[in-house]
């Protein structure tokens, strides 16, 4: 049986799988139909799966009890992080390691996945 931990981690996990696909086809949108560049698109999917995953995981991942108007300003700090994080990963493995920026952006998604779920376990749920 997995502990309370990897239980909430997996719940996480599959909100923030919502969440990303959502990032992702809003990513593939804006550089694919609408010319924007890899970085600038990925921050507007990352900016829709946050809105996304506040929700679900404010209801299903950590069931929090704590007002919106405490959680709500704490996720978004966290989310913004998350969207920094996400754009100097993304750059940093376009710029240095010459990847397809999908690649670049699962490895930019997992980053922020890890951190995004201690930082709102600890403070924003």
């Amino acid at each position: 049986m997995a502990s309370p931990f990897l239980a909430q981690f997996i719940r996480y996990g599959g909100a923030g799988a919502i969440g990303t696909a959502a990032h992702f086809a809003v990513l593939a949108a804006l550089v694919q139909f609408a010319g924007a560049g890899p970085v600038a698109a990925s921050t507007v999917g990352a900016v829709v799966g946050a809105v996304i995953n506040y929700v679900l995981n404010y209801r299903f991942t950590f069931a929090s009890r704590r007002a919106h108007h405490v959680a709500l300003p704490r996720f978004g700090a966290i989310s913004a992080a998350g969207v920094v994080l996400n754009a100097a990963v993304l750059s940093t493995m376009l710029e240095f390691v010459h990847v397809h920026y999908l690649v670049a952006q699962v490895v930019a998604t997992s980053t922020v996945l890890v951190a995004g779920f201690l930082a709102n376990r600890k403070w924003t749920f």
